[in-house]
């Protein structure tokens, strides 16, 4: 009961509200001024009409300003302790957050006007009942006249101040479309952050996949064909030269003309390929894309298959790619990503993604729209 009395937070939110008092005292002034000059109006009344009207044309401009808006929410959040979403400078006001604003502006003002009169009336009022010797109200001791004002003001406050913090996110907060704008956001970073983790296993995986296989052959075949294991550890220095390549600019905020596309597929193609690619004119991103699409396929039969590897790539209502392969040795699966990375990719795109396992030949095909955008 008596917590409001002593809260921090009431004399806080106290001062929010007074701060509404003193923004709202130049209108009060301008008001006053124009009340009287219309009540001691004798000829010139249409002068009196005009100027009362661009006063008011003025006043009403500043409720609706993006600053206002944001110095409110500065206000609310310090001294109300709201938790409300930063202004958004760099987005144009909508129509409906202006007229919230600027309903919140009114209210700011005309409850601070409440408070500030409470203040300069109740509080004198309260001290002169407290300290005078005169019973206010009949049998009533001034002091408990002045202690009852004081605290019924600060109840007052207490509960102007409970309310403007309840309604600051209501009327302060991001409308309906600027709440769909800032998720779209948070999904194009998640998605960004995503496409990182995809880049970096797709391009640094197979690299390390290739090079441990390189590795194994050159050291199995060291003794008995040196030219093979020369060739062998030339290859391991070229693939990781281009891994270290890559993860330059998936780093580099992987930029759209750094990302490896189709035109780049020759670094991919091994002996073990039998490749059949046509020219393949797809728009960038579904070509960025798509490469990363080969590369994993690729590094997931160097892995998990043997024998030769066959890759066909054509392009006509769709782009179709196809990487079929012996399924070798059965091995433990490790729980990766790779096949799940490949999917993400593929729904993202608007297409489709079939792999699977029949009579001895793993097949994998992704289907891409041939055109529309990757996101």
């Amino acid at each position: 009961m008596f917590r409001p009395l002593i809260s921090a937070t009431t004399y806080r939110r106290a001062v929010f509200l007074l701060l509404g008092a003193v923004v709202a005292l130049p209108y009060v002034l301008v008001g006053a001024l124009i009340v009287g000059m219309f009540a001691g109006a004798d000829e010139d009344l249409p002068g009196i009409i005009a100027t009362g009207v661009v006063a008011a044309a003025i006043a009403a401009v500043p409720p609706f300003l993006g600053g206002t808006r944001e110095l409110e929410i500065a206000a609310a959040r310090s001294l109300l302790g709201v938790d409300l979403p930063a202004h958004d400078r760099n987005r144009p006001m909508a129509r409906e957050t202006r007229v919230r604003a600027a309903l919140w502006f009114g209210l700011h003002l005309l409850s601070g006007v409440v408070i500030g009169a409470g203040v300069l009336i109740a509080v004198p009022l309260a001290v002169l009942s407290i300290f005078g010797q005169e019973r206010l109200l009949g049998p009533v001791p001034g002091v408990a006249v002045g202690v009852a004002l004081a605290v019924v003001t600060l109840y007052v406050t207490a509960g102007l101040g409970s309310l403007a913090a309840t309604m600051a996110p209501v009327l302060l907060g991001p409308s309906p479309a600027e709440r769909v704008a800032h998720l779209e956001a948070q999904e194009r970073r998640l998605a960004e952050r995503n496409r990182l983790a995809r880049e970096l296993h797709d391009s640094v995986g197979h690299a390390l996949t290739a090079v441990t296989l390189q590795a194994g052959a050159a050291r199995t075949v060291f003794d008995s064909d040196l030219p093979f294991a020369r060739q062998a550890l030339e290859n391991i220095e070229e693939l990781g030269r281009t891994a270290l390549e890559e993860l330059d600019a998936v780093l580099g905020l992987l930029r759209d003309a750094e990302a490896p596309t189709l035109r780049d597929l020759d670094r991919l193609l091994t002996a073990e390929v039998d490749s059949d690619v046509g020219g393949v004119d797809v728009p960038e991103p579904i070509s960025r894309e798509a490469y990363r699409i080969v590369q994993e396929t690729l590094t997931n039969a160097a892995k998990h298959g043997r024998g030769r590897t066959r890759l066909r790539i054509t392009v006509e209502d769709e782009l179709v790619i196809e990487v079929s392969n012996q399924i070798g040795p059965s091995r433990a699966r490790t729980g990766g990503r790779g096949l799940a990375g490949m999917r993400e990719r593929v729904r993202l795109l608007g297409g489709d993604l079939q792999a699977g396992a029949q009579d001895g030949v793993w097949r994998v095909v992704a289907r891409l729209p041939n055109g529309g955008d990757a996101g």
